[in-house]
């Protein structure tokens, strides 16, 4: 009795792994559209991060604290743009740095401007804030943070929240 193999993949064999691969197309199509996605959370997230430190940090030293957000730095070009400038101001507990992403601030009085270079909030030692609203864009994301002026509260705003 002789048997004889066969060689090769059947049509459902072949039919099952296209539609796989179609589905994992499907999965990961719509997240290389959006490959800077991560990078702009991670800044909004440091952002957040700064704020908050800073915050804690006024009630717990008990003086005012500051957090500086620079826009497009001089020697933006030379380094990565996360160097600290060389200033020695002890009341600065943090620096937010950023060529690609765009800044606007709304204070507590509804007036908005662009930030240009730098700007400051602070926070004071009985926990209150300059407060504000931070917004940030790159490319077409938007995303805003509130600070609350009273308590000094960070709150992540969606892009549909106003």
């Amino acid at each position: 009795m002789e048997t004889r193999y066969q060689c090769g993949f059947t049509l459902l064999e072949l039919l099952l792994v296209l539609g796989i691969a179609a589905m994992m197309a499907m999965l990961i199509g719509p997240g290389i559209s959006s490959l800077d996605s991560p990078g702009f959370n991670a800044q909004v997230r440091e952002a957040t991060g700064l704020l908050n430190h800073a915050r804690r940090m006024a009630v717990v030293q008990g003086g005012t604290t500051r957090v500086e957000f620079i826009v497009n730095p001089p020697d933006a070009g030379n380094s990565n743009g996360r160097d600290e400038p060389e200033t020695a101001d002890p009341s600065v507990v943090g620096r937010w740095v950023s060529v690609e992403t765009e800044l606007d601030y709304t204070d507590s009085t509804g007036r908005q401007s662009p930030v240009q270079e730098q700007l400051s909030i602070e926070f004071y030692p009985e926990g209150g804030s300059s407060g504000g609203t931070l917004e940030f864009s790159q490319d077409s994301r938007r995303l805003k943070l509130s600070i609350d002026p009273f308590s000094g509260r960070v709150e992540r705003l969606d892009e549909n929240d106003d």
